[in-house]
């Protein structure tokens, strides 16, 4: 069996060189404008995705938690005078107002989350 004549000698060379070229170019242009990630980079963006839905959907009930409480008002105006969020979530935290259901502590991204929403309605009232 005879051998084409590109798979010979510098022809093989280049055609050889030319895959690995373009395999390199191609997984450069999908990497970084084609959209493609590594497995753990999909993980990674899932678990961050389904984090913040889940902390959307409990938002509402730790303001009404906050709201429901019989000093809602006195701990509404101590938010208040708090000026920067993370202390806000902070003081949400220690208040016990941002644990998630069947949690035995409190999340802090729901506790910032629930003081955004919490200075919201404070300012609406207003």
């Amino acid at each position: 069996m005879q051998v084409p004549s590109i798979l010979r000698g510098e022809s093989r060379t280049r055609l050889l060189q030319g895959i690995a070229i373009g395999a390199v170019a191609s997984m450069v242009v999908g990497f970084s404008w084609g959209g493609w990630m590594t497995g753990g980079t999909a993980i990674k963006l899932a678990n961050e995705r389904t984090n913040n839905a889940v902390v959307a959907a409990l938002t509402p009930i730790c303001v009404e938690k906050f709201l429901q409480n019989n000093d809602a008002k006195a701990n509404l105006a101590v938010l208040q005078k708090i000026s920067s969020n993370w202390e806000q979530g902070d003081y949400l935290q220690k208040g016990g107002w941002a644990t998630r259901p069947g949690a035995t502590s409190s999340d802090y991204q729901l506790a910032r989350a629930c003081a955004d929403k919490l200075v919201q309605i404070k300012i609406a009232a207003q």
